[in-house]
């Protein structure tokens, strides 16, 4: 019962009693002053017991849940542009990103031989649509302390225009990508004066570090193409999603954070040449000799698997200007695979350095520079195609607040040698030892438009990989569901050259790719 209907009963009750003395007034003149006290106690009496009761009603409704009809007024889903839900006492948010494009690329190995013979397969252009990076994911979080909370966060990877499975587009075509939690998932503790401290796998923060810095990411033209890219080959060894990690992430005070990670690499071989414990895949993605070495076969992770990691990054932010330096190690990478005799390559560590700085003018123009220097401890400098260092220029000018034209150059500098026989040339000789033009450029184009509601854009882009005479970079080597390759059109399908059985991949192409496409972010 409310206030004013509580009042409104309370001058009833003094109605009440104000005519019952008049009344009684009226009786007391005809009867004793004794039986006129009496009824006056009874009426006081009468109106304290009415007020009593009152207040007792109102303490009830008082205690009492709101109605049902209440539950939309933020009790249950939070305020607010996120789908936010309240949950024993903490918040259960549910939030998404599709991206698919449609493409058309090209390989650029029209008129390549093999043998003396035209390689098979279509090597020109190829249309195609792609799933992008898309992703479906659940974080939360609850106070479990003054200035300390419990969070939570499982992502995976949605094929929004493939099947979901293995893909044979991938380096080996074991590890399932679109698998429930494939993405950034962790359970950890987080405080606002301390930082966060998580468990479960992440993109490093080597990774974490330059990605806001190109404005291509998951498109053809993705600076991973080169930057993170250790031999050209279709997967980013220093711009990775690590599993079974361990990291922290401070706060940023006055501009500053830091973020570290650590890998273990849960491997019983000495020669990193088993899957990590627990995982369906070689350490770093590379290839295997298509068998599973944890069911008890000869040692198969031979191109790049290693044992642990370590990845930390360092940041400043103030106004317009970002800084940040990032280093990553890691231990024991086995490249065995490409031994011209044993002991020519082996096994031995891998790192990555780099600096990127990032300005955004009064002219609305955002310029990007990343300088990046990765290097293999190397045995043999002659068959080493991992040391080089790279650079990426990136330009957004923003035309309107709903309007983007940008641009993209990265450059992949020579190594100081490449392993006998790795790729083979336009005219299908195979590669020699020893420093060679193996570098790469590619150039990328694209207007991007945000539609009203901020959370929709479409897009479309050009890339252009140009590759040295031995150089064997590959467009969409970071999101793009569909990279372009450098290997013949029948790479994939057992059609190959000397009897279906393929060869290395080519080197000297130019790929090429057009793509347009549209986001939504949920």
């Amino acid at each position: 019962m409310n206030m004013k209907l509580k009042t409104i009963a309370r001058v009833c009750a003094l109605v009440v009693g104000a005519s019952s003395l008049g009344f009684g007034g009226i009786a007391s003149a005809q009867s004793s002053t004794q039986e006129m006290r009496q009824q006056i106690d009874l009426l006081q009496k009468q109106i304290e017991s009415l007020n009593k009761r009152l207040d007792q009603a109102e303490q009830k409704a008082t205690a009492q849940p709101a109605p049902a009809a209440a539950a939309t007024d933020g009790n249950s889903i939070k305020p607010g542009n996120d789908l936010t839900f309240r949950v024993g006492g903490g918040e259960v948010t549910i939030y998404g990103h599709a991206d698919v494009s449609v493409d058309s690329q090209t390989n650029g190995m029209a008129g390549y031989l093999h043998n003396g013979n035209p390689v098979t397969g279509i090597n020109g252009w190829l249309p195609d649509v792609s799933s992008n990076g898309s992703f479906f994911g659940i974080k939360g979080e609850r106070a479990i302390d003054k200035d300390l909370k419990a969070v939570f966060q499982f992502e995976t990877e949605i094929a929004y225009s493939a099947t979901p499975g293995a893909s044979d587009q991938g380096t080996d075509g074991t590890a399932q990508k679109t698998g429930l939690g494939s993405r950034n998932s962790y359970v950890g503790l987080q405080s606002a004066a301390y930082g966060a401290i998580k468990l479960g796998k992440n993109n490093t923060p080597y990774k974490n570090s330059t990605g806001r810095m190109d404005p291509f990411a998951d498109t053809p033209g993705d600076y991973n193409a080169i930057m993170g890219n250790s031999g050209g080959d279709n997967r980013t060894e220093f711009d990775m999603r690590l599993p079974h990690s361990v990291w922290y992430e401070s706060p940023k005070i006055n501009g500053m954070s830091f973020s570290a990670l650590v890998s273990p690499g849960q491997n019983r071989s000495t020669g990193s040449g088993l899957y990590a414990q627990g995982e369906p895949d070689c350490a770093g993605g590379n290839s295997t000799n298509g068998v599973n070495s944890n069911a008890g076969s000869v040692a198969s992770c031979v191109d790049g698997s290693f044992t642990t990691a370590y990845s930390a990054a360092l940041a400043y932010e103030a106004g317009p200007l970002y800084i940040t330096g990032a280093y990553e190690l890691h231990k024991a990478v086995n490249r065995t695979g490409d031994e011209t005799s044993a002991g020519t390559v082996g096994i031995r560590d891998e790192s990555g350095l780099k600096l990127g700085v990032q300005y955004t003018f009064p002219t609305r123009t955002t310029v990007n520079f990343i300088v990046e220097r990765l290097k293999r401890d190397a045995i043999t400098a002659s068959l080493d195609e991992r040391t080089h260092t790279a650079t990426w220029l990136a330009i957004t000018q923003n035309l309107t607040p709903y309007d983007d034209v940008n641009f993209g150059w990265a450059h992949a500098g020579r190594t100081p040698g490449q392993p006998d026989g790795g790729v083979e040339d336009k005219l299908g000789n195979d590669a020699v030892p020893g420093a060679s033009a193996n570098g790469a450029n590619l150039l990328s184009v694209g207007y991007k438009h945000r539609f009203l509601d901020k959370r929709t854009t479409s897009y479309i882009t050009f890339s252009r990989l140009t590759n040295e005479y031995w150089g064997h970079y590959s467009l969409g080597a970071g999101g793009h569901g569909l990279p372009t390759r450098n290997y013949v059109g029948d790479k994939y399908i057992g059609g190959c050259q000397d009897n279906g059985v393929c060869g290395p991949p080519f080197a000297g192409n130019t790929a090429q790719a057009i793509s347009v496409g549209m986001t939504y972010d949920f």
